[in-house]
């Protein structure tokens, strides 16, 4: 058994917020929405990768948040074309 901790912002903890945010049990019309401080995060990762200003972290962390929101992106897609 692995002794590694999951980071708080890779996209296993980002996929576990969002699903742990749901106030109901998840029905196949649910629609996940990310929770204020994940959305106040992306939005200052953006800011500063639009200025060069990431660390190697940082960088990592908005690919987790992007590949999230891609995979949320998909799943809702496909439920809206059944």
């Amino acid at each position: 058994m692995s002794s590694q901790a999951i980071t708080p912002n890779r996209e296993a903890a980002i996929l576990a917020r969002l699903i742990l945010s749901q106030d109901r049990s998840i029905e196949p019309e649910a629609s996940f929405a990310f929770q204020p401080s994940d959305m106040k995060r992306m939005h200052e990762l953006a800011e500063r990768a639009q200025t060069a200003e990431l660390t190697l972290a940082e960088h990592d962390e908005l690919n987790s948040y992007l590949h999230v929101s891609n995979l949320v992106a998909i799943i809702q897609s496909k439920r809206g074309g059944s």
